[in-house]
């Protein structure tokens, strides 16, 4: 039996795309637990203007993913509302949600089919060269022409015949073809080297641009060029703004970019996070 179901009468989110005002995203005093005696959001006030991209960071454990899994109601709220456009996500049909939302998450699911089969389910029906438009964006159409089968090669049960990268490009090509109103991106890239991260985020951040865009990531310097970084801990918001305020203002995230940039420089420039300059889209 599913735990989330549709309330009677549930109507349908509209799923226009044109309209400016369409796909803010807000969180209205959001607490939440997996089980009642584990509280993972405690009390979460966000909001998303339509269009602008917002960035979830902090330390493991801090309910960073919660968050996304709440939007697109994977579970109810323990308490508080979750809104697209002002309306309560509970009230509309969870098919109607979920068409307008698109997730590439860090686990990359993947059926025992073709190449092309896994990219067409974010859309059924699409063609051929919007298939092949939306591999080239996700920067894995020239891997796909130098294997033998090209689309039509099988990817395994769950893609084991495919490299992490390589199902990450998949699932982001999938999302790209679905052509979300707001984009959530769960440590999309993680899996990827930092140049093709790069390539790949300049591509998702042209997809995005008009869009709400939600990205959880750990790479922080990938996230500077966001409008709004929350900076989650311990289930709490800790604070949210611009990486520069973050930076003279918040000790939490300080203390994370501090982390980072002595990690990078140990690594050497070969593993340097993308520059910044990268990935600002048009």
């Amino acid at each position: 039996p599913q735990d989330v179901a549709d309330r009677p009468g549930a109507r349908s989110l509209p799923a226009h795309l044109t309209d400016n005002a369409a796909g803010e995203v807000r969180f209205e005093h959001v607490t939440f637990g997996y089980r009642s005696n584990r509280i993972i959001l405690l009390g979460v006030d966000l909001t998303v203007p339509a269009g602008h991209k917002l960035a979830i960071v902090g330390p493991t454990g801090a309910g960073k993913s919660t968050i996304t899994r709440l939007l697109f109601r994977f579970y109810d709220v323990t308490d508080g509302r979750v809104l697209i456009d002002g309306t309560d996500i509970r009230d509309v049909t969870q098919e109607s949600l979920r068409a307008a939302i698109g997730v590439v998450p860090q686990d990359t699911v993947l059926f025992n089919d073709t190449i092309r089969y896994n990219i067409a389910y974010g859309r059924p029906g699409a063609g051929e060269a919007e298939i092949e438009h939306a591999a080239r964006l996700a920067q894995i159409h020239d891997f796909v022409m130098s294997l033998p089968d090209r689309y039509e090669t099988r990817v395994g049960e769950r893609g084991l015949k495919l490299s992490g990268g390589e199902k990450q490009r998949v699932a982001i090509a999938r999302t790209i073809l679905k052509n979300p109103r707001i984009l959530i991106l769960d440590e999309a890239t993680s899996a990827l080297d930092p140049e093709s991260e790069a390539l790949v985020n300049a591509n998702l951040l042209r997809i995005g641009k008009g869009r709400t865009m939600v990205i959880v990531s750990h790479r922080l310097s990938s996230l500077t060029e966001c409008d709004q970084i929350l900076v989650m801990e311990k289930g709490k918001v800790q604070d949210c703004a611009s990486h520069q305020v973050l930076l003279e203002r918040c000790t939490v995230y300080r203390q994370l970019w501090a982390q980072q940039t002595r990690h990078m420089e140990s690594q050497g420039p070969r593993h340097a996070a993308p520059a910044p300059a990268l990935i600002q889209g048009d």
